[in-house]
């Protein structure tokens, strides 16, 4: 999920009671949320889709990153003790509690991740097997509206010292637990419901189906077929029964072409892209100057060249030297 969502996520759990177990409790949970987006680094170093919900999302970062937190937050707390200007309405800075809430925070980091069609590799580095919850769009406003308003009354509460400060919060996590039950299990009936519907219509079965949270809108799935070599794409709307729209027009994947793998081969771009994609397609083009490949994943576009992720290759024609030179054709936004 993107960083407001992750931060909103430990503001609530702060003010749900959390922030009073110790001083600096609230900063702990709110940096601890967002912790493992540390892999952001990797950016300046062309490490992008690849590298991103890996190391720093599996179990060992679970292990070392609170534990490193913890220390950074004694330390800073130590530091102005020394200096003379930490503030006298801090509470006591215990390192037990500022060690449990680094673990709170960084798995409410984990289980935001894994509600949407992007994945997290959970196991990293033991498995590389991508986790995904296809339960909330990736930005997700309600959850903004939910967990904001919230905290906003909770700490509104707290500044006057009006009675209940943390039920607002405390609402909003059971709100947002119940809104997350609801979708989970809207995407998986929808998915049943369009297997049933094609085997109805006398369909062959399709390998995968994905049925996709959309924007803005809780009642409305993006839906993707995938048979042996092509996709198809729809929509199903709940209002208040199903209703499934599939568009005519079948996209081949084009997977199968020889110079998927020899891009692949010659650029990690391209490599890495292969192995963040769930629902990889390609556009693939001949003249005489040589081979356009152009990669997609169908979650994000009905055309490789389509959505926010896509790239791009040159290729020599066979039997020239393999000298490649390659763009990306639309880069990949971070923070998520």
């Amino acid at each position: 999920m993107d960083n407001l969502a992750h931060t909103l996520v430990g503001a609530a759990l702060g003010y749900a009671g959390l922030k009073s177990r110790t001083g600096l409790g609230m900063a702990t949970l709110m940096i601890s949320a967002n912790l493992p987006d540390i892999d952001v680094l990797g950016i300046p170093f062309g490490e992008t889709l690849a590298w991103r919900r890996g190391w720093t999302h599996g179990p060992i970062s679970l292990v070392v990153l609170p534990i490193i937190l913890t220390a950074c937050v004694v330390a800073y707390d130590r530091w102005q003790i020394r200096r003379r200007t930490r503030p006298s309405t801090r509470g006591f800075v215990r390192a037990g509690w500022v060690l449990l809430l680094s673990y709170i925070g960084l798995i409410s980091h984990l289980l935001l991740d894994y509600l949407n069609t992007w994945g997290i590799r959970l196991l990293m580095p033991f498995s590389e097997r991508w986790f995904y919850g296809d339960t909330l769009f990736i930005v997700d406003i309600w959850l903004w509206l939910i967990f904001g308003i919230a905290v906003w009354y909770s700490a509104k509460r707290t500044k006057h010292q009006e009675p209940n400060p943390s039920y607002p919060a405390r609402t909003a996590l059971l709100l947002v637990t119940a809104y997350i039950a609801v979708m989970y299990a809207a995407g998986r009936i929808a998915e049943l419901h369009v297997r049933n519907e094609l085997s109805a219509a006398g369909h062959s079965e399709p390998l995968r189906v994905l049925a996709s949270p959309v924007l803005l809108d809780p009642l409305r799935r993006q839906i993707l077929l995938e048979t042996k070599d092509s996709y198809i794409f729809g929509t199903i709307v709940w209002t208040p029964d199903a209703r499934l729209t599939l568009e005519p027009e079948v996209v081949p994947t084009n997977m199968d072409d020889d110079a998927i793998a020899r891009a692949a081969r010659q650029e990690k771009t391209i490599a890495d892209f292969l192995y963040w994609s769930r629902y990889p397609f390609a556009t693939v083009r001949r003249d005489v100057e040589g081979i356009e490949v152009i990669i997609g994943d169908a979650r994000y576009g009905r055309r490789p060249q389509d959505g926010p992720f896509s790239v791009r290759a040159i290729l020599p024609l066979e039997g020239t030297p393999d000298r490649i030179s390659r763009e990306t054709a639309k880069q990949p936004a971070e923070g998520n």
